[in-house]
């Protein structure tokens, strides 16, 4: 049965006889250097006769070395260096079962993505934790107009070894499909379904939401309003309930809130609207920091000095809050070394171990700038 299947496995690698008549080349080149000007590639057969080994050793060495010598081991990947010999990744996904390839999920729209440094942050982190592995990194974004059922599709289907996820919504049912598909998987944030089911890596955003109001609160502010993030969200209900928990432990008012969607036109929005609705606002808690630089658009726009008659905190600590006019006090959310964490937690899950693993939490850490 081996043997049938290293049979198979070469003939897919494109290295195999086809029939008496035919010879299958690799890389599309003629199998005539005459033909084609330039040299073949190297085939299965060139390396093991280098190595000097049979062909189905020299296919299994070069496929994870599954009952192979040492000495043999080293002599194929010697002879794989010197013939230059490059294996089909898609023959080896059939050896080994392996994709050798982690998915970054986000279920976000093109221009959310590219447009919000929060996601170039999270493949930073995710790339530190595969640095000295051979695995790549695929990118799976959910575009305008899809369901989720592309990426649920392509995960299901094997082309990954294993998946994590950021910015998730109550409606994606990634979860879901995540079970389904059997694939080991790590959140950057709370799951909304099954949270029991996988392993996450968090801030305490409640927490942070809280030492917002509670800073703008020690400043004397009384009448402290919120844009939040978006409801489907578990990071944006979270902040929500954090601001809302400072309030209320003072006995002040928690009616001044609008939603928005993370981004600066969305803070925009969500701000005039605040505004129109409470216009006797001393202080703003913004949700994120994208959305922070909409608000004060907002407020320049209707002539609100800011912090004298509003004071304004955000969230995430983006690069862009060190730059606002003023500088905008902000709550850290450390997205690159939480999606660190999260891929050395999922390698350990590849390895072996699928059992979920507690939540990791970071703490939140507010930094004081001139906007409150």
């Amino acid at each position: 049965m081996t043997d049938t299947r290293n049979a198979a496995a070469d003939a897919a690698r494109g290295n195999a006889s086809a029939g008496p008549a035919k010879a299958t080349v690799t890389s599309g080149q003629s199998a005539d250097p005459s033909v084609s000007g330039r040299r073949a590639s190297p085939t299965l057969e060139d390396v093991a006769a280098a190595a000097g080994v049979s062909r189905s050793t020299a296919s299994r060495a070069i496929n994870g070395g599954s009952r192979v010598s040492a000495d043999a081991l080293a002599a194929v990947e010697a002879a794989v260096l010197r013939l230059g010999f490059s294996p089909n990744r898609a023959a080896r996904t059939l050896v080994t079962h392996r994709a050798d390839s982690v998915a970054l999920v986000v279920p976000e729209p093109d221009e959310r993505v590219t447009g919000d440094p929060f996601f170039a942050a999270a493949i930073q982190g995710l790339s530190q934790a595969l640095g000295d592995t051979d695995l790549q990194l695929v990118l799976l974004m959910a575009r305008v107009g899809d369901s989720a059922e592309r990426t649920i599709r392509y995960l299901r289907l094997g082309y990954v070894d294993g998946v994590v996820v950021v910015s998730h919504h109550r409606s994606d049912e990634i979860e879901r499909a995540l079970v389904a598909a059997s694939l080991p998987s790590v959140f950057v944030g709370r799951p909304w379904n099954m949270p029991d089911r996988f392993s996450y890596v968090d801030t305490d955003n409640e927490r942070g939401g809280e030492i917002a109001t509670e800073h703008l609160l020690a400043r004397g502010r009384r009448r402290v309003g919120t844009v939040a993030g978006p409801p489907d969200m578990t990071s944006a209900q979270d902040r929500l309930a954090g601001w809302r928990s400072a309030l209320t432990k003072r006995g002040l008012s928690v009616d001044a809130y609008e939603h928005g969607d993370f981004t600066t036109p969305g803070g925009l929005a969500a701000t005039e609207r605040l505004l129109d609705r409470h216009p006797d606002l001393d202080a703003i808690f913004v949700a994120s920091d994208l959305m922070a630089v909409g608000a004060l658009a907002v407020l320049k726009t209707r002539g609100l000095a800011v912090p004298s008659d509003i004071a304004v905190v955000g969230y995430d600590d983006a690069a862009v809050a060190a730059a606002t006019d003023p500088p905008l006090t902000t709550v850290v959310n450390p997205i690159v070394e939480m999606a660190r964490t999260a891929g050395v937690i999922l390698l350990e899950r590849m390895s072996g171990d699928r059992a979920p693993v507690p939540p990791i939490m970071f703490a939140p850490e507010l930094i004081v700038r001139l906007s409150s």
